[in-house]
């Protein structure tokens, strides 16, 4: 026939699940938990800035004719600081890509993966064109 299984009561009635592993620890040495946030912050939210609309775009590539994922008209911000994006975009996307007259080309269609590594970074992501 079939194997007996060996089941757990979760009644709360003479069950080992209701006890507190937690409950011999010391703690009185640890700040409260009202001390701990200082009041008026979120320490979940991360206070960014606005840094600017960006425009994402996709189009075909010269050569092979493949697609191409486009970021550009970005205001403000160094050639090193869209180096350090465009690497973070390609190890999000597993694709290539380069920067070229202040634009940050991605290959393939990788319009949504651009947009939430730009966005974390605290620009405006517009799609743009086709």
């Amino acid at each position: 026939m079939g194997k007996k299984r060996n089941r757990i009561s979760v009644d709360s009635v003479g069950s080992d699940l209701t006890s507190n592993p937690f409950a011999s620890l010391d703690h009185s040495g640890l700040p409260s938990a009202s001390a701990a946030v200082p009041a008026g912050r979120n320490p979940v939210e991360k206070a960014q800035k606005k840094r600017g609309r960006v425009d994402v775009i996709r189009q075909r590539s010269a050569g092979g004719g493949g697609w191409m994922t486009v970021a550009k008209n970005f205001k403000g911000i160094s050639e090193s600081e869209k180096k350090s994006l465009k690497q973070s975009i390609q190890k999000r996307c597993g694709v290539g890509g380069s920067v070229k007259a202040g634009c940050i080309e991605i290959q393939g269609d990788k319009r949504e993966e651009v947009k939430i590594v730009l966005e974390s970074a605290g620009f405006q992501v517009v799609f743009a064109g086709g």
